[in-house]
């Protein structure tokens, strides 16, 4: 008689077996985790929705810089006695952080700390003006627009007005300030957005006898949101007559620095005109080398395409702007002299071929920046990462 032969299986094959089924039981494990993560979101965020009704019913700022701070330390602590790595809780958590910021700063938009009062945009057709027709016109103000052609109406559209921002070239604002300062009522707060605030300010309190504001937006049109947004306020005249507009734009999500008009000038003498103009020169030298971009693309180092990514940036926008800024005092251009000679002053080490002479200067800057070299080395890692990742 024949035998049926009992088809065993290999302990090889069982062991697959068993690794598929605690594999299939792991993954469904993980799922359920992913799950409660999501669930704990959402109830996240229905905290975070009466954070926002008490911030918007107090008017009280969206950002909170110590309190954010204060988290993502705890976050990095917890991960590190978890033997979880930190610096990914970090991230995912200043993700959570920021998507609750914009949602916030989004809510809060509609909430005008006077809402219903009178706002005239002077040069409200340019591209600042525009950006901030829209965010006073969503918070329900009232919003009129004074432009070139405007100026027979100015009498009309000054009247009863609450805030008067000046938003025009630099060059125009000390003009369109004198011009329109005698149709202003003594309660109108007057403000400008220039990157300077010498002149404009001493215009404006000479222009008008109500409350003065200087700002400057760190920003350009093309941002969609305030979320963490720096802007520098100069107060000028009766600073209690102007909180509701510092009020309105923390409410927006803005971080609103305080300065004089002497220490913001100076400080944007570096931060803007120099920069430019070094990011200026160096574009113009590849230019004139006539540099193949693409090709040192590809042997490039993630922060040479960092650098390069930030020279593209600038040429690609409005040459008359960074004019604008880079040119905007005499004061600027005399710093630009002094950065062109210091660069001078290297020739005699690059002719020499002086090494020695290079790392003595290379050290001395580097005990000058102090711990924020490594600040800087930190973040400059961060964005490069990030950029490996996209790229």
């Amino acid at each position: 008689m024949e035998t049926k032969q009992k088809h065993s299986k290999s302990p090889v094959h069982m062991a697959e077996e068993s690794a598929e089924k605690k594999l299939k039981r792991l993954r469904y494990d993980v799922d359920a985790i992913d799950q409660k993560i999501v669930s704990l979101l959402i109830e996240r965020q229905k905290k975070i929705e009466q954070v926002v009704a008490l911030k918007k019913a107090h008017q009280l700022p969206v950002y909170h810089p110590a309190r954010e701070e204060n988290l993502i330390t705890q976050r990095r602590d917890q991960a590190r006695k978890a033997g979880l790595d930190p610096d990914y809780l970090e991230e995912l958590f200043r993700l959570i952080l920021r998507k609750s910021r914009t949602e916030q700063a989004a809510y809060m938009a509609g909430k005008g700390i006077r809402a219903g009062s009178t706002v005239l945009i002077v040069g409200g057709n340019g591209s600042m003006g525009r950006y901030f027709r829209r965010w006073f016109q969503d918070a329900a103000y009232r919003v009129r627009v004074l432009d070139r052609k405007d100026w027979q109406r100015a009498k009309e559209l000054c009247s009863g007005a609450n805030l008067a921002l000046i938003c025009v070239p630099i060059e125009t604002t000390v003009d369109v300030i004198s011009k329109l300062g005698p149709y202003l009522s003594s309660d109108c707060v007057l403000a400008d957005i220039t990157s300077i605030k010498g002149p404009p300010m001493e215009a404006m309190l000479k222009a008008h006898q109500g409350p003065v504001i200087g700002l400057h937006p760190l920003f350009g049109p093309t941002t969609s949101t305030m979320d963490k947004q720096i802007i520098v306020a100069t107060l000028g005249r009766n600073p209690s007559a102007c909180q509701w507009l510092i009020d309105q734009f923390t409410s927006w999500g803005s971080i609103v620095v305080k300065s004089s008009a002497r220490e913001h000038d100076e400080i944007m003498d570096i931060v803007q005109s120099l920069r430019h103009f070094a990011t200026f020169a160096f574009g113009q030298f590849l230019c004139r080398k006539r540099v193949d971009l693409q090709r040192t693309l590809e042997f490039s180092s993630p922060i040479y395409r960092l650098e390069l990514g930030m020279v593209g940036r600038l040429f690609n926008q409005d040459p008359s702007l960074y004019a604008e800024i880079i040119f905007a005092s005499p004061k600027r251009l005399n710093l630009l002299k002094d950065y062109l000679a210091s660069i001078n002053e290297n020739l005699e080490m690059i002719e020499n071929g002086d090494k020695d002479a290079f790392c003595e200067a290379f050290r001395k800057i580097a005990e000058w920046f102090g711990p924020f070299s490594e600040q800087a080395m930190r973040e400059s890692t961060y964005l490069i990462d990030k950029l490996i990742e996209r790229f």
